[in-house]
């Protein structure tokens, strides 16, 4: 379950999922250059990164959900937030271990980060297909939702390659 949950996410989870891959995707896709032959450092970042997103991220649901509780938050309802935005620190676990592949002179350094950045596109395609299946939108509506999480993520793609050369 852990293993399904770290690849895919949960039906609670797909946001985060999406949210915390589009970040790494950026910081790959940015870093990528500048770290050719630091790989070490760009997951140091990459882990930095998404740890101070997914903080941010928890903590703002927590004034919100405050606010809209009329009420200070108790531990165990803290606990339930930070658990739900798990998915954000997650989505980096498998393209830092590509990148990691890289850093350990088992792949080489390119082909790392684009594996990185093939397992951060495939994830949006299946969060896109989860989505619609979750949602029951039909073909029409899967293709749409896919199509707008490729579209982000071909986009991030793209800057990778214009940044590169």
């Amino acid at each position: 379950m852990f293993l399904r949950t770290l690849l895919i996410g949960s039906r609670d989870s797909i946001a985060g999922t999406v949210y915390g891959t589009i970040i790494v995707l950026s910081i790959v896709t940015a870093g990528a250059p500048a770290f050719e032959h630091g790989h070490w450092r760009l997951i140091a970042v990459l882990a930095v990164t998404v740890l101070v997103f997914w903080i941010a991220h928890v903590y703002a649901h927590i004034i919100g959900e405050s606010l809209a509780e009329g009420h200070r938050l108790g531990r165990e309802e803290i606990l339930q937030i930070a658990h739900r935005e798990l998915a954000i620190p997650l989505a980096a676990v498998l393209p830092m271990a590509a990148v990691a592949l890289g850093a350990l002179g088992i792949l080489p350094s390119g082909t790392s980060l684009w594996l990185a950045v093939a397992i951060g596109v495939t994830t949006l395609a299946v969060e896109g297909v989860r989505f619609a299946r979750l949602e029951k939108l039909g073909t029409r509506g899967t293709i749409m939702s896919v199509g707008i999480n490729l579209g982000l993520g071909l986009t991030l793609v793209a800057l990778k390659a214009a940044l590169s050369h």
